[in-house]
């Protein structure tokens, strides 16, 4: 019999009247919403310590909502014919620009249509085995919703000296995020620890409770009144950093539903964050590379649209 992952959090007010299905959707990273609802017929949702067994539920503040997710019997992920945008490419490593939408590596309801399948089709067996099944030659990984630059390690030398790297925070990585309102100053630098949010499982969030330290460096590139783009550095990597510590401090991301407003001004799929630049030493020539990367298209249009306005 297999066991249960078992999530609990409690709805705030910006969540209020957001259909359940759709919520556990937004907040459980890389899983489907056809997923979900199959968790529903299986009553493994629960709010306020009854089965749920409406999927069009809206939720209230306060709701205490609680998740059981069964781990699989067995997990084989299978490498699919997916096609890459390949930045660079080496016997060690290569260097791909991730569309928006696609998931990294396979997750408790979506084990097909990720970066990792794609790259299995892609190198064969030539990936390191450092991180498993799941994740061979995955160093480090961006949310669904993020476009944008990784590296992936073909071999575990590769993947040790970058993730030593990763580590040492020594590796280059600059995204370009869409926020809202007018961030009053040219520069600054969000120093706050991020964890789990103790309020809502699912969720990261600044807090001092089981958190580790997290710097993310930003600056201005253009103001648009209501929304600012900005350059954001990463000095660590935690889960969703860049989209908690702009929130910690009044300025989410455009279309982030997590993190940001229930109502979303500007129409978009997912937090309008992309990858751009990224830069490492190679682990054999040992030669510093960097590697930049073009707004998706809908990104560029969204901001020529606000330089109309």
């Amino acid at each position: 019999m297999s066991e249960e992952n078992k999530f609990e959090f409690f709805v705030d007010e910006n969540q209020q009247n957001t259909r359940i299905d759709l919520l556990l959707s937004l907040s459980l990273e890389g899983t489907s919403r056809s997923f979900i609802q199959k968790l529903f017929d299986k009553e493994k949702i629960s709010v306020n310590g009854s089965i749920c067994d409406s999927k069009k539920y809206k939720v209230k503040t306060g709701d205490r909502i609680e998740i059981s997710i069964p781990e699989p019997e067995t997990l084989e992920i299978e490498a699919e014919d997916i096609p890459l945008e390949i930045v660079y490419e080496d016997d060690d490593l290569l260097v791909v620009n991730k569309p928006k939408g696609m998931v990294v590596h396979p997750a408790v309801g979506n084990y097909t249509g990720t970066l990792v399948n794609a790259i299995m089709y892609h190198c064969g067996d030539r990936l390191s085995s450092i991180n498993g099944v799941i994740r061979p030659g995955i160093v480090h990984r961006i949310d669904k919703d993020t476009s944008g630059l990784l590296m992936i390690a073909k071999n575990d030398m590769a993947h040790e000296a970058l993730s030593k790297q990763l580590s040492e925070h020594s590796i280059t990585r600059k995204y370009m995020a869409l926020v809202y309102d007018n961030i009053k100053e040219e520069s600054g630098t969000v120093d706050a620890p991020i964890g789990r949010d103790p309020k809502n499982r699912l969720r990261q969030a600044v807090t001092d409770q089981n958190s580790k330290r997290a710097v993310t460096h930003y600056r201005v590139l253009e103001r648009f009144g209501k929304y600012t783009l900005i350059e954001a550095q990463l000095e660590t990597g935690r889960t969703h950093q860049i989209r908690v510590h702009m929130a910690h401090i009044k300025h989410p991301l455009v279309g982030d539903m997590v993190y940001g407003p229930r109502k979303q001004s500007i129409n978009v799929e997912g937090q309008m964050l992309h990858a751009k630049v990224l830069g490492f030493v190679h682990p054999r020539t040992g030669e510093y590379m960097e590697f930049d990367s073009q707004l998706p298209e809908y990104y560029q249009e969204v901001l020529q649209w606000l330089r109309k306005q």
